[in-house]
């Protein structure tokens, strides 16, 4: 039983995807509305000069 405290306490010690996982969704988040104000961004301008 001492190898399982052993295997425990090493795998308590590693972090996992978490925090890329976060990293990862919070930069796709941030660059979808980015690419959704620059494409929705010429609707809303009022030029007459065509």
């Amino acid at each position: 039983m001492p190898h399982t405290a052993v295997l425990l306490a090493a795998a308590s010690n590693e972090q996992g995807p978490g925090a890329t996982l976060r990293i990862v969704l919070l930069a796709s988040i941030v660059g979808a509305v980015l690419l959704a104000w620059f494409l929705l961004r010429g609707y809303g301008n009022n030029d007459d000069n065509d």
